[in-house]
């Protein structure tokens, strides 16, 4: 198949699996090139994600790479043949790649966990607490790229607002409930939002509160998104290069440990609601 014009994170993952898959075998690209007729650039392009891959190729791979993990190989199959052109594409060229990864990453998501420090997290703000966000954190952006992130932002929660929605768990510090990024009208929408979230059963929020003895994870921010099979998990974290996307099963592992530990400092679901419900009454 022709190289991508687009080089999105999905396309990377499916390449990245399939060179995982060589590895374990001890193959090298010119021999997994060989069985396909084709050779050692065309493969360093598929597991690149510079070019495409079609059923028929990830399935003869699969099996030359002596891969009998049938889910697995469907999963990657699909991955290799979806032509969904989601609302994201809309905004290729008006925002960052980052943004459309993102939000196509969650698309396809078969569950999403998340913790969150400093701001209550994307999928949960309203559009006042977005564009206030916006606003700080890049000083002087035009209203032409303002709205449109504000925008996007609104529509990623299509995953958790649509009729069937992915099931949503985050863990949110006090912190990041009481800071005010624009004013107290603001603020107590915002808090509405999330209770409203809880009480339609959509999401489910723990809470850390700032007295909590035990809590060091004031860098613990991230999401962990499922994948079809437990091989196709993805985290994500802030890095100082911007978002990175993770996928090694060790890395992994330890973000799964990081929710659990960050979890254990939470209060329960029922007691989080009546704590927002009670800092919704302050302001």
């Amino acid at each position: 198949m022709p190289p991508k014009r687009h080089l999105t994170a999905r396309r990377v993952r499916l390449g990245t699996e399939l060179r995982k898959l060589r590895e374990a075998t001890g193959m090298r690209a010119r021999e997994a090139a060989a069985l396909l007729g084709a050779d050692s650039v065309q493969i360093s392009q598929i597991e690149s994600g510079v070019a495409g891959v079609s059923a028929d190729r990830v399935r003869r791979l699969a099996a030359h790479y002596a891969c009998t993990d049938k889910p697995l190989i469907e999963a990657l199959t699909t991955m290799a043949t979806d032509r969904t052109r989601g609302w994201w594409q809309e905004y290729r060229g008006v925002l960052p790649p980052v943004f459309l990864d993102v939000a196509e990453l969650e698309h396809h998501a078969t569950r999403l966990r998340e913790v969150v420090i400093t701001h209550v997290p994307g999928l949960l703000q309203t559009p006042d607490y977005a564009r206030a966000v916006y606003t700080f954190m890049v000083p002087g952006l035009p209203e032409s790229e303002l709205e449109p992130r504000v925008e996007h932002r609104m529509r990623r929660r299509a995953v958790i607002d649509g009729d069937t929605p992915t099931p949503y768990e985050t863990i949110i510090h006090e912190f990041a409930l009481r800071i005010r990024v624009s004013d107290r009208p603001v603020a107590r929408a915002q808090l509405r939002r999330i209770l409203d979230q809880i009480e339609h059963g959509r999401t489910t929020v723990r809470v850390i509160p700032t007295d909590q003895d035990g809590f060091a994870g004031a860098g613990a921010s991230m999401m962990y998104t499922g994948g079809p099979v437990p091989q196709l998990d993805t985290g994500l974290r802030d890095a100082p290069t911007g978002t990175a996307f993770i996928d090694a099963e060790p890395q992994l592992k330890r973000l799964r440990t990081l929710f659990r530990r960050v979890e254990n400092a939470a209060l329960d679901p029922t007691a989080s609601r009546d704590f927002i419900h009670r800092l919704s009454k302050e302001l």
